[in-house]
Order: structure tokens, then sequence, then C-alpha cells
């Protein structure tokens, strides 16, 4: 029997698609985020899935609030898991840190306290940052290059190792008629010194439930693969195409082989949008809905006049993209115009994807009843999406034909708005995922819901001298 999936949550309260915090169903205030959490972890976690996992971005400006609203104020990642960590019993807990700024012991302190709170649910997601912005917020004069932040990221996750292998597991003895209360010689220092990072130790947490909480590692650059196939127990990859996914995931894994590794031990994960109805139209009918609300220069929205409106988000700008000369009598159409079939048939390439994605995902057509407009192709075009859009037998059917093209190992499920579209995804699709034996891991702790074994220790523990 084919295992099943590995499914996990990726939490923007704000909703995944940016027009999304506008949909009448949706949260739109990040200063009431607690509740929306408390809503998302129970949803998850009685759908038994596996993780909820938050990202994080360490600066803001109003640029974000046009591309990715989600950023403007968020929840800093670990203090959401420890808040989740209370009203939670068995869903892991995956939090972002960006080692370019922080703290190596006090990541492994954090990480090893949830750990031992939650009874070993805890998982770190390590990242470098791409937010030049960031560098200012941390006192720096810029953002470090490519090479710079891996060459710390490297050194990064072996002190994090180090520091949490300090203690061993029985090293904590608490033996109240002979007064010992821990074994001196299975403490030990971390010990490390890097180019970037040094480290002394022992952490001054006890050892981790699962040694090591799962690493979780993403990125397209040599160096982030690399990172990820030889760290990582869990590589995210994006990828629309499922052949380009499974050629990625051949890859880490043929990676992690040379390193040594067992292959089976890297899990590859994609990111997935599921747009879920009751019926496909219906589902189609809020694609459709969250076009026509991303804001774009209509000659009239007072938007397009700020300095952080996206200058692609005008009739002007998707004409460009379809070719359309300059003088054509249709740059001077309404963006609620319907486009005609003539001049449909006239788009370059890109722009007539873009029309059969709009086609395809809203159920409009082109010299119907049900017309597309400018206003869908522009949104389509300016803030693009893969959307997985149907009733759940579609949102199986993805999840299935990906994990038998070799293309995954399990999936990020956001959601365009919350907590309508979560709700609609754990009530509508995982009972279908579950009864095609596409979700439903189990296991006591992260690791083991994962399908990990036992972490590759850096060292093993020393034997004892003492005597005790």
């Amino acid at each position: 029997m084919t295992e099943p999936l590995i499914v996990g949550a990726m939490v923007r309260t704000l909703g995944a698609y940016p027009s999304g915090w506008r949909h009448p169903r949706a949260h739109a205030d990040p200063r009431t985020d607690a509740a929306i959490l408390r809503r998302i972890a129970r949803l998850a976690e009685d759908a038994d899935l596996d993780y909820l996992f938050f990202g994080d971005w360490l600066a803001t400006g109003p640029d974000l609030e046009f591309r990715d609203p989600y950023l403007l104020a968020r929840i800093d990642p670990l203090s959401a898991v420890l808040y989740l960590a209370g009203v939670t019993e068995r869903i892991g807990l995956i939090a972002t840190v960006n080692s370019t700024y922080a703290d190596p012991y006090a990541t492994a302190r954090a990480t090893a306290s949830l750990d031992l709170l939650t009874g070993g649910r805890a998982g770190v997601n390590l990242v470098t940052g791409a937010e030049p912005r960031a560098a200012a917020n941390h006192g720096r004069d810029a953002h470090a290059d490519n090479e710079t932040r891996y060459d710390r990221a490297d050194e990064f996750v072996r002190a994090l190792r180090l520091l949490w292998e300090t203690w061993d597991a029985d090293a904590w003895v608490a033996d109240t008629a002979g007064g010992v209360l821990i074994d001196a010689d299975g403490l030990r220092p971390a010990a490390f010194t890097g180019s970037q990072v040094r480290v002394e130790g022992p952490l001054n947490v006890a050892r981790p439930p699962q040694s090591h909480p799962p690493i979780v590692h993403a990125g397209t650059s040599p160096r982030s693969r690399t990172l990820a196939a030889t760290e990582a127990d869990l590589a995210l990859i994006a990828a629309g195409d499922p052949a380009v996914a499974a050629a990625t995931r051949t890859e880490l894994r043929a990676v992690a082989a040379a390193a040594g590794r067992d292959p089976d031990e890297l899990k590859v994960i994609v990111p997935v949008l599921p747009v879920v109805a009751e019926t496909d139209a219906a589902a189609r009918a809020i694609v459709d809905r969250l076009l026509l609300l991303v804001p774009i220069d209509d000659g009239a929205s007072s938007h397009a006049g700020r300095a952080a409106f996206p200058a692609n988000r005008s009739l002007g700008s998707f004409l460009d993209v379809a070719e359309i000369a300059g003088d054509d009598p249709v740059r001077s159409a309404s963006v609620d115009d319907a486009v005609r079939a003539e001049t449909a048939a006239r788009f370059a390439e890109a722009a007539a994807r873009t029309l059969e994605t709009v086609l395809s995902r809203t159920g409009r057509d082109v010299g119907g009843e049900h017309p597309v407009t400018w206003r869908h192709l522009i949104a389509a075009h300016a803030v693009p999406a893969n959307f997985v859009v149907g009733a759940p037998a579609a949102i199986a059917d993805h999840f299935e034909l990906w994990r038998d093209a070799g293309a995954a190992d399990g999936f990020n499920v956001l959601s365009a708005f919350q907590p309508a579209q979560f709700e609609a995804f754990t009530g509508l699709a995982v009972p279908e995922l579950r009864r095609r034996g596409l979700i439903g891991r189990g296991g006591a702790t992260l690791r083991d819901r994962l399908g990990l074994g036992a972490p590759r220790l850096l060292r093993a523990p020393e034997p004892a001298t003492t005597g005790r």
C-alpha cells in the first residue's frame, strides 16, 4: 500500500492571494490574528494534517500592500508556534528562522524548548533572506550576497545540531537517594568555531525529544539546493508542472545520496493553492471574484497614483505583453469591457496563455454570455497563482497526479483567504483525500509523521569515565 502524502498548512492569516483579504468571507485585520490562528490550528489538527508552517519576512513597506499583503504585519513565527503549542496536541509546528540575522544559541534554545513543551512536535525552517531592507533593521549596512549568506547558513546548521546534542539523552539522572541530578559526562560543550558562527555551549535546555527537530529549507540557487539536499529533512521547491518537480526531486535526492545520506530521508514538498467548493462551478466563481478584487489601474482608482502601486496593473501593460500595437483602438477600451474573440486571436503567446488560464479557472468565455473582461486578464497576468480549482475530487486528482508522477512527497497547503478557504479544504477536500489514502500519516512526533528515522548525530556520546 502506498504511504500517505505529507500534508501541512502554510499559514498566512491575511490569505495567500493578494486580493484574498478583500473577499467578504476573509479575515482582514492582523490585530485579531490570535483568534484566526486558533481557528486554523484546530481545523488542521482535526483534519489530521502533519504540521502548521509559519514563514517570515524581516521588513515591511507600503509596496507589500499590493504585492504580498500578508507580509505587511504578521506574528513572529516562533511566537506563533509557542502560542499554538498550548492549544494543540498532535500537529507539528514549524517556525522560520533567518540564519543571516539570527543567533544560533538563541535559535537552538527556542527550538529545543518548543520541542520539549510539545513532546516532540517542533521543526525549524532555515532561510537566508531575500529582503534587502532587513539589513538596516539588524544594524547592518547591506544585505549579504548569496554566497556569504550560505556560508553562514552552513555553519549555522552545524552549530544548531551541536547545541541540540550537548545533552546526552540519559544525562538527566535525578537520583534523589544518591543526590545526583545529572551525569556530568553526559553534558558537553558544542565548541564550534567557524568563519561566521561561533558557539561554545552547552545548551541550557535539556535534549530535545526528537534529538534534532526536523530542518526545512527552500531555495532555487545552487547553494540553497545543496544545503537542502545535504542538511534538510524537508526540501521545499516551487514548481507548477509535475515533470519539472519530479526532475528537481530526482536531482535533490541524488545530491543527498552523494553526500552519504539515505535519499528516502529527504522529503520534497511543493506548495499548492487549492480553491475548494462543493462544485467545480462554485470554486471557479471564487477565483473569478478574487481576480475582480485585485486592485488595478482602471482610470478611476486612487491606487494608481501611489508610488508603491505596481506598474504592470494596467490595460496598457497587458496589451504590451499581448503585443497589441500602441495605435490599436483597443487601447482605449474600458478595463471592464469584454475581450472580443478577434482581438484575443491576435494575442502573443504569453497573453494567450493568460487567457487560457482565466478561461479554465473562472468558467468564463470569449464571445459568449459570460465573457472574460480586460480586468480579469490584467489581474491574472500581474498576480499569477497556481490555483487548483474545483470540487473535492478535482483537488484529490491533483494530489494523486503529482504523487504518481514522483513529483512530490507532500504538499504545503495555502489558502487564498482565511478562514473560509481553509475550512473548505479541511471540510470538503480532506475527506476525499483520506478516502483515497492520500492523507493521514500519524505519529507521536513530527519526525515520526514525516517518516524520518533517527537524526544523523554529529558526534556519538562519549563513554562515561566517572563510574556513575
